[in-house]
């Protein structure tokens, strides 16, 4: 996913279409005696960083969504290279693309000032997903809390299980599939990209190759991303409103204007077309959808009771 976002509620269980279960182990309550002011402590630093750059919500959302698809939520993601392991932050769909890493310090810093040695990372990771899709107009949910942090990382995993902007809509599937999620949780959380920005490497060969792709869009996009060169260069992910989380991210698509080849996958099949249309026609179900979803994506294999630890600096292991 180029770059980078639950009002819920608890299920004592779920069971995933490939084994994942979760024991009542997460909680929107976890801090409420542990650490009362965590909650407003993370929404702090996380407004003050998005006011200051509005891009920056899309690239907490991300991290949240990049730490969830390898290993579970485990803020295995956050984890710098060391003698013993090398980290993710270097594998294909990471390298030079996924950042934030300094919020994420600066929210750790504050609120280990209020609750030493109590919020995890991975707990990090999905508040500051939903405090940014909430400051940039999006839905609100109850996160799930209760992570603890990995001690490893696992850098073939994140080569492997991170879906490339690349893939077509069978690898898409397959890919969610193997989290647990569903064709319905993929289109609605493929709305994530109606915030943000993709480097000119993550859709190059979609605005030279595809056919399902409007003619003047992709002109455009070719004078800003060469066949050759300009590898960094930046396009919105959503050319309407990059800046504001909506529903237009579905209206492109309907145009043909996904930036991404992923993003234009969605429209075809009648299965995800029919979603992507009624996301378009109802912005609220598809803010309803989006939330129950990233709740969903959440509750991914944590790491629970004694497992893991809870970091206190969220690049590296205790």
């Amino acid at each position: 996913m180029a770059s980078p976002r639950k009002m819920f509620w608890v299920p004592i269980i779920q069971v995933f279409a490939i084994g994942i279960l979760v024991v009542g182990a997460l909680s929107p309550d976890y801090y409420s005696s542990k650490c009362p002011k965590a909650l407003s402590t993370v929404k702090a630093v996380v407004v003050a960083a998005v006011k200051k750059e509005a891009r920056m919500g899309a690239s907490l959302l991300r991290l949240h969504f990049h730490d969830c698809f390898v290993n579970g939520c485990d803020g295995s993601i956050l984890l710098d290279d060391n003698s013993t392991f090398t980290g993710e932050k270097t594998a294909i769909p990471n390298n030079g693309s996924v950042r934030g890493f300094e919020v994420v310090d600066d929210i750790k810093e504050a609120v280990e000032k209020v609750c030493p040695g109590v919020v995890s990372c991975a707990d990090i990771l999905a508040l500051a997903a939903r405090d940014s899709t909430v400051f940039l107009g999006g839905p609100s949910w109850k996160v799930p809390l209760g992570r603890r942090d990995s001690t490893t990382a696992n850098l073939t995993a994140a080569n492997n299980d991170i879906p490339p902007p690349t893939s077509n809509l069978s690898a898409l599937i397959s890919s969610f599939a193997n989290q647990g999620l569903s064709v319905k949780d993929l289109v609605s959380l493929s709305g994530s990209h109606t915030i943000g920005l993709a480097r000119c490497t993550s859709f190059r060969s979609r605005i030279y190759n595809d056919t399902n792709i409007d003619s003047t869009f992709a002109a455009k996009l070719q004078k800003k991303c060469p066949r050759v060169g300009r590898n960094n260069s930046l396009s919105r992910l959503d050319i309407a409103t990059p800046k504001h989380f909506d529903n237009c991210y579905y209206r492109n698509l309907l145009n043909e204007k996904g930036l991404l080849h992923s993003d234009q996958e969605l429209t075809n099949t009648s299965s995800t077309l029919s979603r992507v249309k009624k996301y378009v026609n109802d912005p609220s179900t598809f803010f309803k959808d989006f939330a129950k979803s990233i709740v969903k994506m959440g509750r991914i294999n944590p790491l629970t009771g004694s497992k893991g630890e809870i970091r206190i600096n969220c690049r590296k292991v205790n």
